[in-house]
């Protein structure tokens, strides 16, 4: 086996069974969970029909996909992409864009293309984080290095504190925007300092947009990688990947789709080892999909939904906990009066509610643990459900 595998820590929801396992809960109320960031509200209606399609469904799985994907879905990509972040260069959907099956396996894949053996170098990464970008890290034999993400500075990463001889070591920076779990979105100028980092010491930079478009200003949208390389007149975007998908977006985490797009030289790499990987996006989907990123209607919808349930859980916690308001995203990220397990334990143990500390989505450091003392709350069920969870919540804090 793999020796790196003994660097990987367990998944934060099994270290969240792990502490549960240890209690049970006295409530005789439902079990609600607040955990896991996975979309509950109805997938758009087309995708169903399709689905519904024995035509379509039949040719489809009658065929091996390719690798690439489809023209069309490549080029339907490549226009929300161009009309979403108002770029002025068209993208090239032949090579700037490809298929995958959800950001989660591209964004663990994307770092074994990367990384070479011979000079592994630094993966940095934000912290808090999602945990793929530490686990892909160490397995491609490279060793992780983390950029704090403390209210003080509103929760982005810090890139001050990065001295020069860890940006001349970095082989990979992951960054998150809008961040996952306190929905803080890093400005377009701090993007571009990142691109001119790259250059300076050639480094990749990935930038997992998953929640790009779930955002709580509706003329603010957040600005994305594609956009700050568009921006400094780079329609190449040299060394620059963005990765995004459909779970968030459009409710179809079941679907496994998603896409990667950006340096044409380094997709072409990646398309190499996705030949050989065997992780060919099957063509119902790639037909589903297709029809997704053209479709708006369903997505300002569900933005709507989510802003609202946001709003109505802040509300209602903001009397007994410190709960930052999000830019964007579906999380609330609420500081906790003392440790962060123990909140997490009580909680479960007298109102039968999950939610996750925030501790097991960070890593410490020397300046110490930023999920420490917060959990993530993941507002993903009906507005009804969540805002029963927050009202336990309420309860909870005002009997301590």
């Amino acid at each position: 086996m793999n020796d790196e595998l003994e660097r990987l820590q367990a998944y934060p929801f099994q270290k969240l069974a792990d502490l549960l396992n240890s209690t049970s809960t006295k409530s005789k109320d439902k079990a609600i969970a607040l955990t896991i960031g996975e979309p509950k509200h109805t997938p758009p209606d087309f995708v169903l029909k399709l689905f519904q399609d024995s035509r379509k469904l039949s040719a489809a799985l009658g065929s091996y996909p390719a690798t690439r994907g489809s023209k069309p879905l490549r080029d339907s990509v490549a226009q929300f992409l161009e009309k979403r972040y108002d770029l002025k260069t068209p993208v090239d959907s032949e090579r700037q864009i490809l298929p995958v099956n959800g950001t989660r396996e591209a964004l663990f894949a994307i770092a074994q293309c990367v990384i070479s053996i011979k000079s592994p170098g630094l993966v940095l990464m934000p912290n808090p984080f999602y945990q793929i970008y530490e686990g892909a890290g160490i397995l491609a034999g490279s060793k992780p290095h983390f950029i704090n993400c403390f209210e003080d500075t509103n929760f982005q990463p810090n890139f001050e504190k990065v001295n020069q001889s860890t940006w001349a070591k970095c082989k990979l920076l992951y960054i998150c925007t809008p961040g996952n779990p306190s929905g803080a979105v890093i400005p377009i100028e701090t993007m571009k300092q990142l691109i001119q980092l790259s250059d300076e010491h050639n480094f990749v930079i990935v930038s997992d947009e998953c929640y790009s478009e779930i955002y709580h200003t509706e003329a603010s949208p957040p600005p994305g990688l594609l956009q700050a390389c568009d921006r400094l007149n780079r329609s190449t975007f040299k060394n620059c990947l963005v990765f995004n998908s459909l779970s968030k977006r459009s409710n179809l985490p079941g679907l496994r789709s998603g896409f990667v797009a950006g340096d044409a030289e380094l997709i072409e790499k990646f398309l190499l080892y996705r030949t050989y990987h065997g992780s060919a996006m099957p063509l119902h989907h790639q037909f589903v999909s297709e029809l997704a990123w053209a479709d708006e209607d369903h997505v300002i919808q569900n933005r709507s939904l989510y802003r609202k349930k946001v709003s109505a859980i802040k509300k209602i916690l903001e009397t007994v906990l410190s709960v930052p308001v999000p830019e964007c995203g579906f999380f609330l990220w609420p500081k906790t009066p003392g440790s962060d397990t123990q909140f997490s334990l009580d909680l479960f143990e007298q109102t039968n509610t999950k939610t996750l500390p925030g501790s097991f989505l960070s890593r410490n450091t020397s300046e110490g643990n930023p999920g420490k003392n917060r959990v993530r709350l993941a507002l993903v069920s009906s507005l009804e459900e969540c805002e029963e969870a927050a009202i336990r919540i309420r309860q909870f804090m005002n009997n301590q």
